[in-house]
C-alpha cells in the first residue's frame, strides 16, 4: 500500500507567524495562520484538513459497505465539523460531527443507518482519531 505524504511550513512566532500547507500529490497548497485556526481569520487550518480527509474516509467507506450488501448508491454526500477548543495542557480536538445524506434505491432507512454506523466505526480517518468523539446524523434522500 503506498504511504500519503503533505507539508507544512510555518515561519515566525505562533501568534504573528504564517504559514504553508501542501498536499503530497500535488493537488492543493494553502496558507494558514494563528487567525484562520483559532479565530475567523482567512486561510485554512490543519482542522480543516482532517475535516476533508475524514468526510472522504467515510462517504468511500459508506460507498463500498453498501455495495458489498447489494445496494448500490447514486450518491453519498458528507460533511465533517472537526471542533477545536482547550482542554488540559492546551488545545485539542473536543469533537468531530458527521453529517451524510446518501441516495441509494431499494433500501429502508434502518437498514441505510445500520451501514452508516457500520462505516463511522470501520473508515481508516475514524479509526485514527477515536480517541475523539465522533457524531453522526446520516439521512437517506431522494
Amino acid at each position: 500500500m503506498p504511504v500519503r505524504h503533505s507539508h507544512a511550513v510555518w515561519n515566525g512566532t505562533l501568534k504573528d507567524g504564517s504559514g504553508t500547507m501542501r498536499l503530497g500529490g500535488g493537488a492543493w497548497e494553502g496558507k494558514y495562520s494563528f487567525p484562520s485556526r483559532f479565530e475567523d481569520g482567512t486561510g485554512t487550518n490543519p482542522e480543516e484538513l482532517i475535516a476533508a480527509a475524514h468526510a472522504g474516509c467515510f462517504s468511500m467507506a459508506l460507498s463500498a459497505g453498501l455495495g458489498k450488501g447489494g445496494h448500490t448508491p447514486t450518491r453519498v454526500s458528507t460533511t465533517a465539523k472537526v471542533h477545536l477548543g482547550p482542554v488540559e495542557g492546551g488545545f485539542g480536538i473536543t469533537q468531530i460531527e458527521l453529517e451524510t445524506e446518501a441516495e441509494v434505491p431499494g433500501i429502508d432507512d434502518a437498514t441505510f443507518q445500520e451501514f452508516a454506523e457500520s462505516a463511522k466505526k470501520g473508515c481508516p480517518v475514524s479509526k485514527a482519531l477515536a480517541a475523539t468523539p465522533i457524531s453522526l446524523r446520516a439521512k437517506l434522500v431522494g
